[in-house]
Formats: C-alpha cells, sequence, structure tokens
C-alpha cells in the first residue's frame, strides 16, 4: 500500500470526519488504539511530547513551560516573550489584562508548535517564605479563582490547553516530594478548592497537573478521592490529569496511579511503563473500563486543541510581536504597587530634578534566568537602570553618589536563585540580604530623599528601615519591559493603581503558617493548624496590624466613596443582592482605583474570618469624572463549609457589607438581615 494511499484511508476514519460531535471522534479513535498502543500514550519522551501513534496519524502531544512566557529548551535557542510573573500581573486586578495575558502566551504556545501551557499556577500563597510565591497569584481564593478563570478562558480561545497547577496544597517547596499536607475538608473547601473549580467549571479547563506532595497521606497522582471524586464527578471535569515532572518517583503504584484517574505521566515513563502496565492488566489490578476513561480524556484534549485538524483552520500563533511586548509593559505598569509615599516624593518631575543617583543591587540585572519553570528566554529585557537613562537622557543626570543626588532610586531585592525566589527551594531569610539593609540605611543618611523599589516575587521584611524611608515602591518581576514600566510610575507617565494580591506582615511569626515548625516546615507532614485563616482573614480576625495589608496601593489621586445603595435589607434563599455606590477621582490626575467589596458575618454558629472578599472592580477615571460601580451578592457569597454536614451553608442573621481601598481601608458599610 503506498503512502498516499494510506493517508487517504486515514483522512476516511470517522475520527478524522470535522463533522462529527466530539464524543463520536474521541471514541472511535479509541476503539481502533491497541491496548499496548494506549500504553504507550499513557507517558511522554523527550520531556515534553507524548508518544506518537504513527499508524493511526496520532502526532506527538506538546506542552511546555511556563507561567510568564514559553520557554522550549534550556538553552535559550528558541526565544519568547517574558511576561510579568503571575503575583505581579494579579497585583494588577485587572481581569482584562489576565485575559490578554492568556491570548497573547497561548498565540506564543501555538506558534513554537506546541497544544498545551503548563500554567496557570494556582496554590494560594499560604507562606511568603514559599520559592514559588512569585509564580503564584494571591493568598485569597476569590481573587485567585477569578484570574485563573480569566487566563484559562484566554489561553483556551486559542484552542490551546491551559494546564492549571498543582493540583493541591503545594504551598512549600521545602520536603515537597514526600511532605503531607495535613488539611481540613473546609480548609480544601474554603481556600484552597477554589481557584480549581472554577477553573473547571467555570472556565473548562482542558487539563490539571497533579502535585509533588501528598494530601492527608496520599500523594497527589494516585489520590482517587482527589483527582475522581472531587475533580472529575464531584466538578464535571472533562479533561486530563498529568503529573508534575516525575511525580510518580516517590511512593506511587502504577494501578493506583491509573484506578485514581491520572492520565498522562511526564517526562518519561516510571510507573507508566508499558511492561508495568501490561503486568498490572494481567494480574487484574485495573480494569480496561478504568483505562479507557483515562485515555479518553487524553484524546478529548487532543481534537479540543485540533491535533487532527487542517492546521489552515486553527488560530494563528505569532511570537515576540510589538502587542506582546507591550502587554508585557501594561501588565508590569499596571501591577507596580506604591507602599509608601511620605510627602508625595513621587512622582518625580523632569523639570525640577536635576541629578538622580541611580544605585543598587538589582538596578543593573536581568531577572528572568533561573526560577525553574519559570525561567524565560527573552529577545531582550529592559533593566531598570536602562528604563530611568532612556527616560531622562538630555534631561537629568544620572550618577551614583546619594549625597550629591537630588533623589536617589535604590533598587534592592531578591534574584531567582537558591534561598531566593525559585523553584526547589523555600526563601533561607525573610529579610532583605543583610548587606542590601545596610546599603538602604547608609543611603538614607546621606540623601533622605530615597526611593526604595522592591525587585522582589514576594513579601520582605522591611522593620529594619521602613520608618526611615519615606517612598517604597513593589516593582516584582516585571517581565522584558520591567524597566520602562518602573520609570513610567517613577516620572508619573502612569499613575501606580497595583494593590497588593498578599499580606505583607511586619515580621514572619505574625503569618499563621508560622505558628510552630508543625506548621512550617513540618517534616513528613506539615500542618495546616490555621485552617481557613490564611493571609489577611488571619491579620484581620487576629486583630494583627501587617506591615502592608491586602488590597492595599497607594496612587498619586485622591478618590471618594460614596452614596451607597443596597437594593434590599433583608434577602432569602437565592436571592441576588444588587449593591451599587458611587466613585469619584477627587485629585487632579489620571488614575485607577480597585474598589474591593468584603462580607463579614456578624454571628455564626461556627467561627469565621472577620472579612472576606467577595467583589471588585477596577475603574479608570479621569479627575472629578464619577462612575457608579455595580456588584451583586449571592447566597454563596454568605455560605460556609459546615463540616459536620459535609456542605455549604448560609445561616440566618446580619451580614456587614464593606467597601474601600484595601482589607483594611474601608470607606464605606452597610449591613443586610439574611433570612434563610
Amino acid at each position: 500500500m503506498s503512502k498516499e494511499r494510506s493517508e487517504l484511508d486515514l483522512s476516511k476514519l470517522p475520527f478524522m470526519d470535522i463533522n462529527l460531535d466530539l464524543e463520536s471522534r474521541v471514541e472511535d479513535l479509541l476503539e481502533r488504539l491497541t491496548l499496548q498502543e494506549k500504553f504507550m500514550i499513557s507517558s511522554g519522551k523527550q520531556w515534553w511530547y507524548t508518544k506518537p501513534i504513527k499508524r493511526l496519524g496520532i502526532r506527538s502531544f506538546a506542552m511546555h513551560d511556563g507561567p510568564h512566557g514559553v520557554r522550549v529548551d534550556n538553552e535559550g535557542k528558541i526565544r519568547s516573550t517574558y511576561f510579568p510573573s503571575a503575583i505581579c500581573r494579579t497585583a494588577t486586578w485587572n481581569l482584562d489584562l489576565s485575559g490578554k495575558f492568556g491570548v497573547a502566551i497561548a498565540q506564543e504556545i501555538r506558534d513554537v508548535g506546541a497544544h498545551m501551557l503548563l500554567a496557570p499556577g494556582i496554590n494560594i500563597h499560604r507562606t511568603p517564605m514559599c520559592g514559588r510565591t512569585f509564580e503564584y497569584q494571591t493568598e485569597d481564593p476569590y481573587l485567585n479563582k477569578k484570574s485563573a478563570i480569566a487566563v484559562v478562558k484566554g489561553v483556551q480561545s486559542q484552542r490551546v490547553a491551559a494546564c492549571i497547577k498543582h493540583f493541591i496544597c503545594n504551598n512549600q517547596e521545602t520536603n515537597r516530594f514526600t511532605v503531607s499536607s495535613e488539611v481540613s475538608e473546609r480548609a480544601l473547601q474554603e481556600i484552597y478548592y477554589p481557584a480549581f473549580k472554577a477553573a473547571v467549571q467555570e472556565a473548562d479547563a482542558w487539563s490539571v497537573m497533579s502535585c509533588y506532595n501528598k494530601l492527608n497521606g496520599i500523594y497527589g497522582a494516585e489520590n482517587k478521592h482527589l483527582l475522581k471524586e472531587v475533580l472529575m464527578d464531584e466538578w464535571g471535569f472533562r479533561g486530563f490529569v498529568v503529573t508534575d515532572w516525575a511525580a510518580t518517583r516517590w511512593g506511587t503504584t502504577t494501578e493506583s496511579c491509573i484506578n485514581a484517574g491520572l492520565t498522562l505521566e511526564m517526562p518519561t515513563a516510571i510507573k507508566y511503563n508499558t511492561n508495568k502496565m501490561s503486568q498490572a492488566y494481567k494480574e487484574g489490578k485495573f480494569t480496561l473500563e478504568i483505562f479507557n476513561e483515562n485515555v479518553k480524556r487524553l484524546l478529548r484534549v487532543m481534537f479540543l486543541v485540533g491535533l487532527f485538524d487542517d492546521e489552515n483552520t486553527l488560530p494563528k500563533g505569532s511570537r515576540n510581536t510589538p502587542e506582546h511586548q507591550a502587554l508585557a509593559r501594561e501588565i508590569a505598569e499596571e501591577g507596580i504597587v506604591l507602599l509608601k509615599n511620605t510627602g508625595d516624593l513621587l512622582p518625580l518631575d523632569l523639570e525640577k530634578v536635576k541629578k538622580i543617583a541611580v544605585i543598587g543591587p538589582t538596578a543593573n540585572k536581568r531577572t528572568y534566568l533561573g526560577g525553574g519553570s519559570s525561567s524565560n528566554f527573552p529577545p531582550y529585557e529592559v533593566k531598570p537602570i536602562e528604563g530611568i537613562k532612556e527616560k531622562c537622557k538630555k534631561q537629568v543626570e544620572i550618577i551614583t553618589n546619594p549625597s550629591e543626588a537630588d533623589v536617589t532610586l535604590l533598587f534592592v531585592g531578591l534574584r531567582h536563585k537558591e534561598g531566593g525566589d525559585a523553584e526547589q527551594w523555600d526563601k533561607d531569610l525573610f529579610s532583605l540580604p543583610l548587606s542590601q539593609i545596610d546599603l538602604i540605611n547608609k543611603t538614607i543618611k546621606e540623601n533622605p530623599n530615597t526611593i526604595v523599589i522592591l525587585i522582589s516575587g514576594s513579601p520582605v521584611s522591611m522593620v529594619e528601615w521602613i520608618d526611615k524611608v519615606p517612598t517604597v515602591v513593589q516593582a516584582w518581576y516585571g517581565g522584558m519591559e520591567a524597566g520602562n514600566a518602573i520609570a513610567a510610575i517613577i516620572f508619573g507617565d502612569v499613575n501606580p493603581s497595583g494593590k497588593l494580591p498578599i499580606t505583607f506582615p511586619k515580621k514572619l511569626s505574625d503569618s499563621p503558617a508560622h505558628a510552630s515548625e508543625r506548621t512550617y516546615p513540618g517534616s513528613e507532614k506539615v500542618f495546616y493548624e490555621e485552617g481557613i485563616f490564611v493571609g489577611y482573614r488571619h491579620f484581620e480576625t487576629q486583630n494583627i496590624e501587617p506591615l502592608f495589608p491586602f488590597g492595599h496601593g497607594l496612587s498619586y489621586t485622591k478618590f471618594t466613596y460614596e452614596n451607597l445603595e443596597i437594593g434590599k435589607d433583608k434577602v432569602s434563599g437565592d436571592e441576588v443582592l444588587n449593591i451599587t455606590l458611587d466613585i469619584t477621582n477627587s485629585g487632579e490626575r489620571f488614575g485607577a482605583e480597585v474598589v474591593q467589596l468584603y462580607s463579614q458575618d456578624v454571628e455564626c454558629s461556627v467561627e469565621r474570618p472577620l472579612k472576606e472578599l467577595k467583589g471588585f472592580e477596577k475603574v479608570k477615571l479621569e479627575p472629578n469624572e464619577k462612575k457608579t460601580i455595580k456588584f451583586e451578592l449571592r447566597k454563596e457569597d454568605l455560605s460556609f463549609f459546615d463540616e459536620k454536614d459535609n456542605c455549604w451553608k448560609a445561616e440566618k442573621g446580619i451580614f456587614n457589607i464593606l467597601i474601600g481601598r484595601s482589607s483594611r481601608d474601608i470607606r464605606i458599610e452597610g449591613e443586610i438581615e439574611y433570612l434563610g
């Protein structure tokens, strides 16, 4: 039979008929695969790819890191746009930008010929010491789920699969391969599940990556309750589960993974070796029905991403385009957080400043290398000093001596390396390195007009210097356009509008995960004894003053909150509660504000947080411009998870509605009564 005849025959098979419904195509292809071929496509090869089945024209399904930019290799032979880190993107509180980011990074995935992005990472920020805090979005489940939905929808709009990770409670890097996260059902339901659940139910995420760690004693890749009962049966997940890379090396068996619902083992066969699978099947350790269901899930996603379609009918890929670079800059600009600005030192006026000292260990450093799966190889990266120089050229002299400058820009922070912000390791210190603390204290003595700019992806202690420094900017890891974005904020071309997606503690012991060694870092087990009181829920309820609260971020203008109207003072059942308020830019500059809505259950049969985020909207306003903001509250927003009855409940009683600029800066409030 000629090659042409063989291809012609394949094209006439039902699974190649684009007019057939998806499930019929999946079933037809499944029936044509031999058992050995099914075993073959259940594990990867060459790090990023599944094995092809040439007999049926099944090409390798390709997937790549990472959360901030496509990484095809470890040498940088293929370069791609370096977007700001996830914590920076989430600090924008701009869901439209998260959606655009999803579209853009999917276009880059498609441009390199791949089918799935190994992102977004949506594990909760439980401890500021986690090495991957920069790679995850936030400490809050509501902000987390809204941001995750936007990214997943954006990615999959390009017929590229999003792989949400790491399912679940992979909240530290210390002992990540073996530690068991001991977590209550209520904490899972209220804190750790919501973003994964919403990404599945509201964004139809096509893939989920299982975690390295155990959950309550069982590894993520073989956790039948987690994968089968919760993810698939309760949430209706139709995609496939893939391991974190080589996760099955620790403690799992072939049959336990198959029976739990794990479809794909990456990057190579460890437990899903064809010999091991054949032997387990012969011994009756799993059924063909269960195994076929796992395989169908991968085939389904292969069809969804267009693996069998004419490439001319698929969305076009693009990479390193001016549009993607502009988006990277826009996210960085909106994600930068102005933490402190005593005396309105910022923004700087180029007409009034003659000499600026630019110093510090992160002023002239690139940030894209390292960080594990977040490593990038962009075509360029604008370093902070380069952005400042470009902005100041021919107008302001850039020097290195603070004592001779009108203003000093002092760049400090962390790097993507062991002990800093990086995969595989948690941070060594909560504070900045001693040399940087000494530099800050020395510089402020030489020049009281010192602005500290932090390049980091996680909170750091500032107790040794914060009271001495008038202005502090959290610039995160801002991607390839970071230097230009920082300059735009410093000189007022852009009014800062970023808000913290994570609480900055004054000291590490204030953080709820750091009550004892049992709670962090643990040993064989790490106990989540704080339960639902993660992040600001803990700080607010225990009345612990943070260094900077969740949702905090200053602006160069002012905003007035007024005219709160709550549709009803009493609601019952599943009634939707409409809430409106007016916000006015009462300053002199164009600016954007993130209006945050929190609910408070005044009296409950179980302990609840003092406040919980239940809505937000970012609004952009010209000076003196007023807009009406609308929120909707539903029964689910008033509910808690009752462990006794294993269900969600909203109890009768009074709920306060709190609206403001951060979890600690409430500007307007009202109350309602829920009648049940």
